[in-house]
């Protein structure tokens, strides 16, 4: 019988939650239906005046916040626009660069070769520019995943 009783509660709670969300929503229908029905009879009971009226009666939109967030918009695009511009000039003195270090790099073994410097200490150098590469790539690879951490924990 405890057990039949305590189903019967359980029951019944359910049923009340059941009910009250029911209510609630109802509630929140009929306020809602409300609001509307003030709103338009505000609408219906505005009087419209020409733009040539007193200033008092002066028919205004207002959208400051719009224009204002339009700005912010343009100015981050304009912002974005210089970052990428510069990334691209970055990239195209690299590229130079790198073009540079080339030449350099086979005129000073055209001089080693030339005064007899040994291979194995050619082989040497070419080595630590490897080694030297392998490190810059950590580098470049350890600030994205910073980079992307700060970006994560800002946001």
């Amino acid at each position: 019988r405890r057990q039949n009783a305590k189903i019967r509660v359980d029951q019944l709670k359910y049923d009340i939650q059941h009910l009250n969300a029911a209510l609630q929503s109802q509630m929140n229908r009929a306020a809602s239906m409300q609001r509307q029905e003030l709103e338009r009879e505000e609408l219906l009971n505005t009087k419209f005046t020409t733009n040539a009226a007193s200033k008092e009666s002066e028919t205004s939109i207002l959208i400051n916040n719009a224009m204002t967030h339009q700005e912010s918009l343009t100015r981050v695009n304009s912002h974005l626009d210089s970052v990428l511009a510069q990334g691209a000039e970055i990239l195209g003195g690299l590229q130079h660069q790198s073009a540079t270090l080339k030449g350099i790099k086979r005129k000073v073994l055209d001089v080693a070769n030339t005064l007899g410097m040994s291979n194995t200490v050619i082989r040497m150098i070419e080595r630590r520019g490897e080694g030297d590469k392998m490190i810059l790539i950590g580098g470049i690879i350890g600030t994205c995943i910073f980079m992307i951490l700060v970006i994560k924990f800002f946001t």
